[in-house]
Order: C-alpha cells, then sequence, then structure tokens
C-alpha cells in the first residue's frame, strides 16, 4: 500500500511571531499571496496524497474557512468579471478532500499525532509540519514516497545543518544505504555539537508506518508534559527499519520571523508576475547604511504620491 492519507499539524500557539498570531492563525500568515498551510497542502496533492487531516486547536478556524467555499466572494468577483481570481478561490476549495482534528490540549507532536489514529487506521500515512516549506522541481514527499515504495518502511526528511545549529533538531545516528537514503540507527534530540552523532537533522516531513501509534502510547511525556515524535521513532527504531532521505530542494523555515521573511523574498522573486520587478527594487536598496534604505523608501513614496 503506498501513501494516500497526511497528516498536517497546525495546532501551536505561533508565540513566535505575536502580537501578529494574537487572532490569527499562524498557519494563515501570507508567503506572498498565499498562506503558509496552503504550501503544504499542495505539496501533498501534488505528491499523490488523497485524504489530508489538519489537527487544529481552538482560535484555528480561519483555517477551515480558507479551504471552503465562500459563495459571496465568489458572486463577487463573478460580477467584477474577475475570473482569474474567482477560478483561483475556487481551485483553494477543491484541492484536496480535507478533514479537521482538535488537539484539545497542546501536549507536543507526538500527542497530536495521536489524535489522528482513528483516521489513520492501520496504514502507512504522511505528516507535514506548516513551518517547513521545501520548494524543488520534485516535490519533497513525492521523493519520500519513492523511497518508502522501495523499502516500506517509516521515512524521515533529514538535510545537513551547520555545527552550531544541531542543538535545534534531531540528529539521527545515520547508516548510508543509497544515493541519499540512510537507514537511522537512532536518534538523539537537540544535542550538543560534540555529542551530534552526524550533522544530519530531521526537518517537518516524515512518513510513518501504523505501528508509530503503539510506540507513542509507550512514549512518557516529556519537558512541559509533551509527547515527543522523536522519542517515538526511537521506541520505533527498536522494533523496525526506519529510513532518513535527504531531499533535493530548499527548505525554508518560516516558523520564525527571520526565516519567514527569507522565505518571502525568495518566493516572490521566482514568480514570474512580481519577481523582476521585485528584483529591481531590491536592488535599489543601499543595504549597508539604514539611513538610505529610509531614503529609498521616501523616495518611493513620494513618486507613488506624485
Amino acid at each position: 500500500m503506498s501513501i494516500r492519507k497526511a497528516v498536517v499539524t497546525a495546532a501551536g500557539w505561533g508565540t513566535r511571531f505575536l502580537p501578529a498570531t494574537k487572532a490569527q492563525p499562524k498557519e494563515t500568515l501570507p508567503l506572498v499571496d498565499r498562506p503558509i498551510i496552503q504550501y503544504v497542502i499542495e505539496e501533498a496533492v501534488a505528491s499523490g496524497i488523497e485524504q489530508i487531516i489538519i489537527v487544529t486547536a481552538w482560535g484555528k478556524r480561519a483555517i477551515e474557512d480558507h479551504f471552503d467555499r465562500s459563495f459571496e466572494l465568489e458572486h463577487a468577483l463573478e460580477k467584477k468579471g474577475d475570473l482569474e481570481r474567482l477560478a483561483e478561490v475556487r481551485r483553494i476549495s477543491s484541492l484536496a478532500d480535507i478533514c479537521y482534528l482538535r488537539q484539545k490540549e497542546q501536549l507536543g507532536l507526538g500527542h497530536a499525532i495521536s489524535t489522528t489514529r482513528c483516521l489513520i487506521g492501520d496504514e502507512p500515512f504522511a505528516v507535514f509540519l506548516p513551518d517547513d516549506i521545501i520548494d524543488g522541481e520534485e516535490p519533497c514527499m513525492k521523493q519520500m514516497v519513492q523511497v518508502y515504495d522501495r523499502y516500506k518502511c517509516s521515512v524521515v526528511a533529514v538535510q545537513s545543518v551547520p555545527p552550531d545549529a544541531v542543538d535545534k533538531y534531531g540528529i539521527i545516528e545515520p547508516r548510508p544505504m543509497s544515493e541519499r537514503v540512510y537507514q537511522v540507527m537512532s536518534v538523539v534530540e537537540k544535542p550538543h555539537p560534540h555529542e551530534a552523532p552526524s550533522n544530519l537533522g530531521i526537518v517537518g516531513r516524515y512518513i510513518l508506518t501504523p505501528e508509530i501509534f503503539e510506540m507513542l502510547d509507550r512514549t512518557p511525556p516529556g519537558k512541559g508534559g509533551e509527547v515527543q515524535l522523536t522519542d517515538g521513532l526511537q521506541l520505533l527504531i527498536q522494533r523496525q527499519a526506519v529510513y532518513g532521505y535527504e531531499f533535493v530542494g530548499t527548505r525554508y523555515d518560516a516558523g520564525t520571523p527571520l526565516g519567514f521573511l527569507k522565505a518571502s523574498v525568495d518566493l516572490a522573486l521566482r514568480r514570474p508576475d512580481i519577481g523582476p520587478e521585485f528584483r529591481r527594487y531590491l536592488q535599489t536598496l543601499n543595504l549597508s547604511d539604514g539611513h538610505n534604505v529610509d531614503s529609498v523608501r521616501e523616495e518611493h513614496e513620494s513618486s507613488a504620491k506624485g
């Protein structure tokens, strides 16, 4: 059986983006003109996923509204003759078969995944963390599905991280199997750089076998009472093989303000409709002197008013 279902976790508070996320889900913050979560939904669909389960929480209603029909908006666009935008909003509502589950208490990623057991059933499934936007010619999850089809075991996405950043990731102990594929011998959560078994860090894409649910049931809560997926994976490794796949593509950590800004700039530059003009604007900025940046902005504002 290949991968038909996916879990997208979207229950976090988004505290790093306060106050912007006080009344708006972090997952709906726009990267250029699409909310963060739409990027991973589109990646899932492009990877052959048929059903998507979004784990939400209180205050996340805007996510459901985004992927629902909006008849009033569609009518307004149709009345204006804005057929291009009308087609786009209709496309969003028909992207995939999406259902929603609420994580009533924020008890960690492992707990969030556990809540989906009744909908996943006894089959392998994908997991997407919306904070990680991965851009590539071939969708990251599609690459991972090909690895799963070869080995029929859980697969985690990994990438090389700088030595001074290994304490921010779950780091795998790798055993090379083939090009870009490693058997995961163990996982160390946020190790000290001198204790890290490699520099391959797990990022927000997973394919998990259904046995992970039993492992998560056996995983005791850790710091803050949270059940960590990394701990469940460590138990799973003792029962069956788990593989790490070093994907081809560019990853952006849109879960931090700086990473979000970097993703916004890069993705905007790749857009054929706004990229060229945006590039020309960026080239007018003298980034070595903040005062010059301010003067350029004032010049643009003055030109706009004129």
